[in-house]
């Protein structure tokens, strides 16, 4: 995207600059010197302007610290400004020389030259004006562009760009427009080849679909024409900076403070956990509470379609899939990964998705001393879940009996816990439920924990309480037992049961 113009003799000429005012100069490329020596601005216009510009500008870094609102909807002359200037900056900035300073120093070389090109120039643009160019451009050269102020949010959960005057936000379970928009289509492809490039991923006309992360661990998915027909779609599920915990999704109204602890036990005993819901409902984010409770001698081996998992232990071994190349080789699948596990001595194996086969050879892993392990699915409650790993094993060209297959999902799966998200946005934890035997064919669970809807407020926010469904004794029970939290287990189970009444 940046690119170096200039003449075999050095001399550089800036596209778009009026004759009236050139700042053609040498470039005194030393590995000191980034830019051309900066050219007095023309008589017509005063120094004194500049320098107050030049006071005005301080050095930011490229993410703030505070939440900041969506940036408001640009004019077209705001557009043409910044593209003249940005222009006029790639042509006098040495980006290899840049690239070897720290992000703040080179932000701060960045800014300097742009206020120098708006005075020469000569651009009519107040204080405020001024500082959000500077800060956009510094964001299209260092950063991913306008994306920027959306990922400083951390009230964001999702990004949406349809397209590159089209980008949606989710914020507190809805979705809203925002006022931002890319150059062109080109730029907004440019930022996405740039976010899967750290990852050793490419997305063009002949790969154009690519799931990749952000540094943050952030969810990446982009598809480029021609299969999106209105230019780049580009979707960042955000992760928050600070990791989530059981305790705040209490204080979210997520679960119960007794369902907290419920799930805090199960985590603890080492059951084997499948988490269940709907997109967006919560998974991930509930997957990475729960490892919380992890103790921390253990080994665990995380198997990722995209790294986001963010677990605390200290021995922890990610692995992430990856795709073909473009002669159709070199793929490694979810299975390939959850089979290779298996010989790297894990104590517990996370699965980030099972999304096909690979579930078999999660069963069989937790099946077969790897106690503790878990993974999320698909599906929209706990006995579709259950459904929907028979239909993945199926998939993979199992030719075993239906009666076999519901007799290892029964000794491999303790607890389902389903998550799901509300009409209102909210997303609430709405099953605890056991895989407790077989009658006959047919797979018997039983629920510990539901989440029951009483209504709604004025608001239309949904009102409700997590109930304990009256069971004192757990199936895990004696894996409680074993482990010395059959007492805390008790108690919170029947601290939920009075609560209610």
């Amino acid at each position: 995207m940046f690119g170096r113009r200039g003449s075999d003799d050095g001399n550089r000429s800036t596209p778009g600059f009026r004759p009236n005012a050139p700042i053609q100069a040498p470039v005194a490329n030393t590995g000191d010197t980034l830019v051309a020596p900066r050219p007095p601005a023309p008589a017509a216009a005063p120094a004194e302007p500049a320098a107050a510009q030049r006071r005005t500008v301080q050095p930011t870094a490229p993410f703030a610290a505070e939440p900041r609102k969506p940036q408001r909807e640009r004019s077209e002359s705001y557009y043409d400004t910044k593209s003249q200037v940005f222009s006029a900056l790639i042509d006098t900035i040495d980006l290899s020389q840049l690239a070897k300073l720290d992000p703040d120093s080179a932000r701060e070389e960045i800014r300097d030259i742009v206020n120098d090109i708006i005075a020469i120039k000569n651009f009519a643009m107040s204080i405020a004006e001024q500082e959000e160019l500077l800060e956009d451009i510094c964001n299209d050269v260092l950063g991913y562009g306008p994306l920027e102020p959306l990922l400083a949010r951390d009230d964001i959960a999702d990004i949406m760009v349809n397209g590159a005057r089209n980008v949606y936000i989710e914020v507190n379970g809805k979705v809203e427009q925002t006022g931002i928009r890319f150059r062109d289509n080109q730029q907004l492809l440019n930022i996405c080849q740039r976010i899967v490039s750290q990852v050793g991923r490419r997305v063009d006309e002949s790969s154009p679909i690519c799931d990749a992360r952000l540094p943050d661990g952030s969810r990446v998915n982009v598809i480029a024409p021609p299969l999106s027909i209105d230019g780049t779609a580009l979707t960042i599920r955000k992760f928050k900076k600070d990791k989530l915990t059981l305790d705040q999704l209490v204080k979210f109204g997520a679960i119960s403070q007794h369902g907290a602890d419920v799930l805090k036990i199960i985590g603890r005993v080492r059951c084997n956990i499948v988490i269940s819901g709907g997109t967006g409902s919560g998974k991930t984010t509930l997957l990475n509470c729960l490892t919380n409770y992890i103790d921390r001698d253990e080994r665990i081996i995380t198997c990722e379609d995209s790294a986001e998992l963010q677990l605390q232990q200290p021995h922890v071994v990610r692995l992430e899939t990856r795709p073909a190349n473009l002669e159709g080789e070199g793929e490694v699948t979810m299975r390939d990964l959850v089979k290779n596990c298996l010989r790297m001595r894990p104590e517990r194996i996370i699965v980030g998705e099972v999304r096909g086969p690979e579930v078999f050879d999660l069963l069989q892993a937790m099946n077969t001393g790897h106690d503790g392990s878990m993974g999320t699915i698909h599906s929209n409650s706990p006995r579709e879940c259950l459904n929907r790993i028979e239909s993945m094993i199926a998939m993979g060209g199992y030719s075993l009996p239906q009666k076999t297959v519901r007799e290892i999902i029964v000794g491999s799966v303790d607890v389902i816990i389903q998550a799901a998200r509300l009409r209102d946005g909210s997303r609430r934890i709405t099953h605890i439920t056991e895989v407790i035997g077989m009658e006959g064919d047919v797979i018997i669970t039983q629920d510990l924990v539901l989440y029951n809807i009483k209504g709604e407020d004025q608001n239309g926010r949904l009102l409700g309480q997590h109930v304990s469904t009256g069971i004192g004794r757990p199936h895990f029970w004696d894996r409680a037992r074993y482990f010395g939290e059959d007492v805390r287990l008790a108690n919170a189970l029947e601290s939920m049961e009075k609560s209610a009444d």
